[in-house]
C-alpha cells in the first residue's frame, strides 16, 4: 500500500511536485474547459503518444490555478509500470478508495484516468463515480481503442459523456512548439515531418525515425496484436504500410486482397477487412468514405484512407514514390478533422472532389493540389468543383506561391492559411 501511494504521489499534483506539462494546446483544453462542472464524462481518444496525457495534466494545472486543491485531484495513468497491478474495475476502486482515504480531499473531486482501456471492466467504475449523487465527482478519461470505448460508452454512459478526439499537432502548434512563422517554407518542413509531439524533442533524423517506429511497433502490438490475438502480425503490419503508401488513393478491400493474391499471400477477405478494422480503431489510419454530391448519399465500395500522422510515411516509408500533392491532401484532411467536421471524398457525374466536408449547418468542397502550374492542371482542379451547382463555399488548397483570384465563386486558398476559413 505504502508503494502504491508513492507512485501516485509521484505522479500528481499534490505535493508541490513539478509536473511536466509539455507544450500548451489550447485549443483542446478550451473546449473541454468549456464542459467542466457537471456530472458528464469528458472522454478523450486518439492514437497513442499523441498528446492526450499531457492534456489532461494541462487540464489539472489550469483547476488548481483556479483555486482547486491539489489534494482534490487524482490522476491515474494506466501506462505507467507503477500501476500494473491495476488491470481490474475492482483494483481501480480500491485505488480511488485509498486516495480518498490518504489524502482526504474535502468537496468536488476530479478524477482522471489515462489509458483507462487497459483496465478490465472500467465503465462500470466510472459510471458508478459519475453518477453518486452521494458525493460530489467529476471524471475524465483517455483512450487509445475508438470501437472499445465505444461499446463501453454507448452501454453504460450512453448520454452522460462527451468525447474529444486528440490529433497530432497541427500546424499552427508545429509552428508554436518551433517559434515559426506561418509561410510555405514552414509548412513543407511541417508536412516532412509529422506532428508526433515528442518528435520536436529529438534532434537527429535517425532518433526521430526509431521513436516513430517505436510508437508504430507499441499501437500494433499493445493495442492489435495482443487485444485481438492476431495470428499474422507480419500481414497486419504489410497492410498498415499498404495504408499509408497508399493514402489519398480510392482503393477497396477487394483491391487489397487481390493485390495480396497476387503476391501469393494466404489470406481472405475477412482477415484483411478485420486488419484494417484494427487499425482504425487504434486511430493509425482514417476512412473517408466517398459521398454522392447529388444524391447525397454514401456509396459503398471505394474509400480513402488516411494517415493520422504523417511521420509513419516520412520516417519509416520514406522509398515508396507519394508526391506533394497527396501529402498536402492528407494535412488537409486532418485539418478538417480537427477542426470537427466530418469529412467524405466527393463524387459527381464521372468526376471526383477531394474533400466534401460538413459541420452544423455548414458545407465546404475543398479540392487540393500540389501547384497550380499547368494550365491542365487548372482546368482539372476547377472542373470538378465547378461541377457543383449548389451555392456551398467552394475551395482549391495548393503550395503556390501566389493567390489565384477567386473564379466562378471557387477561391483558392494556400495550404498554409487554409486552418484560417474553418
Amino acid at each position: 500500500m505504502d508503494e502504491t501511494i508513492k507512485a501516485l504521489r509521484k505522479y500528481n499534483f499534490w505535493d508541490s511536485n513539478t509536473i511536466d506539462l509539455g507544450y500548451l494546446r489550447t485549443d483542446y483544453t478550451e473546449k473541454i474547459t468549456d464542459y467542466i462542472g457537471n456530472r458528464l464524462i469528458k472522454v478523450l481518444v486518439g492514437q497513442r503518444r499523441a498528446g492526450k496525457s499531457f492534456i489532461l495534466r494541462q487540464i489539472v494545472k489550469q483547476l488548481i490555478e483556479k483555486g482547486i486543491s491539489p489534494n482534490n485531484t487524482l490522476i491515474i495513468n494506466k501506462e505507467f509500470s507503477e500501476f500494473d497491478f491495476l488491470s481490474s474495475n475492482k483494483e481501480l476502486d480500491d485505488l480511488i478508495k485509498l486516495y480518498k482515504s490518504e489524502l482526504k480531499p474535502f468537496g468536488k473531486i476530479y478524477i482522471f484516468i489515462d489509458e483507462i482501456q487497459n483496465i478490465s471492466g472500467w465503465e462500470r467504475v466510472v459510471n458508478s463515480y459519475s453518477q453518486d449523487y452521494t458525493d460530489d465527482y467529476e471524471l475524465f478519461i483517455s483512450g487509445s481503442n475508438s470501437k472499445m470505448l465505444a461499446n463501453e460508452l454507448a452501454t453504460l454512459l450512453s448520454g452522460r459523456y462527451v468525447k474529444f478526439e486528440i490529433f497530432p499537432f497541427s500546424y499552427m502548434e508545429y509552428l508554436g512548439i518551433t517559434d515559426g512563422q506561418k509561410s510555405k517554407q514552414t509548412y513543407i518542413k511541417y508536412m516532412e515531418s509529422g506532428g508526433l509531439p515528442e518528435l520536436f524533442m529529438l534532434s537527429k533524423q535517425e532518433t526521430k525515425r526509431n521513436y516513430v517506429s517505436a510508437i508504430k511497433d507499441t499501437v500494433l502490438l499493445r493495442d492489435i496484436i495482443q487485444r485481438h490475438n492476431i495470428r499474422e502480425p507480419r500481414l497486419l503490419e504489410d497492410i498498415f504500410v499498404f495504408l499509408v503508401n497508399n493514402a489519398s488513393n480510392l482503393i477497396s478491400v477487394s483491391s487489397i486482397f487481390k493485390y495480396y493474391k497476387g503476391l501469393g499471400r494466404k489470406t481472405s477477405y475477412d482477415i484483411i477487412a478485420n486488419y484494417i478494422s484494427y487499425i482504425e480503431e487504434a486511430f493509425l489510419i482514417h476512412r473517408c468514405e466517398r459521398f454522392n454530391i447529388r444524391g447525397k448519399e454514401i456509396i459503398a465500395g471505394n474509400v480513402k484512407f488516411y494517415a493520422n500522422d504523417l511521420s509513419f510515411k516520412n520516417y519509416l516509408f520514406p522509398g515508396f514514390g507519394y508526391g506533394f500533392g497527396y501529402l498536402v491532401e492528407n494535412l488537409i484532411y486532418l485539418e478538417l478533422r480537427r477542426a470537427g467536421y466530418e469529412v467524405y471524398t466527393g463524387s459527381i457525374k464521372d468526376k471526383e472532389v477531394d474533400f466534401v466536408a460538413s459541420k452544423a449547418d455548414r458545407m465546404i468542397y475543398v479540392q487540393c493540389a500540389y501547384l497550380l502550374a499547368e494550365p491542365e492542371t487548372i482546368l482539372r482542379e476547377y472542373l470538378s468543383l465547378e461541377s457543383i451547382s449548389d451555392n456551398y463555399e467552394k475551395y482549391i488548397v495548393s503550395l503556390d506561391d501566389l493567390t489565384f483570384p477567386s473564379n466562378k465563386g471557387i477561391r483558392h486558398i494556400q495550404a498554409w492559411n487554409f486552418g484560417e476559413q474553418l
